[in-house]
């Protein structure tokens, strides 16, 4: 059954079908509209909204957070709250949620797929097949084993422990970089990105993507992963320097990048298409069927919890208690 809270909830931003479809089951709930309408939109209707929930770009951004007086929490549809600016809602107050745990083991599965991909060369293979080119007497160039590699994680949390685990299985020697070491970790742990990226053999970028980490891989780091090196991003694309990256991988000072996010999704620079050592994929890290139905209900959960009771079930910031009615 559909329960009307369109006076309470807003819909921001575009939403990936699964929630969508999971959403409306439950909730009949306006989104909000594009420019032309807005202004009208928000003198009607403003003042009425508690909760945002949102789902990918454009986001939630402060002026939206300023055009809804009355907002108390932001629900997100994925672990990651780039698109939301998370200082304006901290200083209102506004609770914010994401929908962490559940997709951990498919982008992880996602990262290990990229490895296996980038360094064994597995879909410039395939492409030479489909091009008729080994029927034509020519041979694949080898490819590079990945037991055994030392593997630098960035950014050692839910994803990046889960890569770990997979890796160990490949006998791969494991270090990771933090803001601090994690207590009781048994990774080498490296002070800084460029001294961990200088030690390994593949550097996984699963970070959070937001202004504490933008560009936190750089050229310094880049050139420290040197020629044998690969970069692996599933995390944001801002984390990483893009033009740098596109620049070092053409000059051949980086063996090759697996790359499932960009920094202007889902432009892809045309100077990444071309080259047979990079492998691109669409922002695939969480999407298969089982995930994406386990995040929407996990963000319902927040959504249903905070109208019954005014707490998030997975709190990014707490909300600012408030009386209720």
């Amino acid at each position: 059954m559909t329960v009307n809270k369109t006076n309470a909830v807003l819909r921001v931003g575009r939403f990936e079908p699964t929630f969508a479809e999971e959403l409306a089951l439950r909730y009949d709930v306006p989104a909000l509209p594009g420019d032309g309408e807005r202004a009208r939109f928000l003198d009607e209707h403003a003042s009425d909204v508690r909760v945002v929930v949102t789902s990918g770009p454009p986001g939630v951004d402060a002026g939206i957070i300023g055009a809804l007086p009355n907002l108390e929490a932001i629900v997100n549809y994925g672990a990651g709250v780039d698109a939301i600016d998370l200082a304006a809602a901290k200083h209102r107050g506004i609770g914010v949620s994401n929908t962490p745990d559940v997709l951990s083991d498919s982008v992880a599965d996602t990262a290990l797929g990229l490895i296996l991909m980038t360094l064994r060369r597995f879909g410039a293979a395939d492409r030479y097949v489909r091009e008729g080119r080994w029927a034509r007497g020519g041979r694949f160039p080898y490819g590079r084993d990945v037991s055994g590699l030392q593997v630098g994680i960035l950014g050692l949390g839910r994803i990046g422990s889960a890569i770990a685990t997979r890796l160990l299985g490949f006998d791969c020697a494991i270090a990771y970089h933090n803001r601090h070491p994690v207590e009781g970790c048994p990774y080498r742990y490296a002070e800084s990105a460029a001294e961990l990226a200088q030690s390994v053999d593949v550097l996984v970028v699963a970070t959070t993507g937001d202004r504490g980490t933008r560009r936190l891989v750089d050229r310094t780091v880049l050139e420290a992963l040197g020629p044998e090196g690969y970069l692996i991003n599933i995390a944001r694309g801002s984390v990483v320097d893009q033009e740098a990256l596109v620049e070092l991988l053409q000059g051949g000072a980086l063996a090759g990048a697996g790359l499932d996010v960009f920094a202007d999704e889902p432009y892809v620079p045309a100077e990444l298409l071309s080259l047979d050592n990079v492998v691109l994929f669409p922002h695939i890290g969480s999407a298969t069927a089982r995930t994406r139905r386990a995040m929407a209900l996990l963000a319902i959960r927040n959504l249903d919890s905070y109208l019954d009771t005014g707490e998030l079930v997975t709190p990014v910031l707490r909300p600012r208690r408030r009386d209720r009615q």
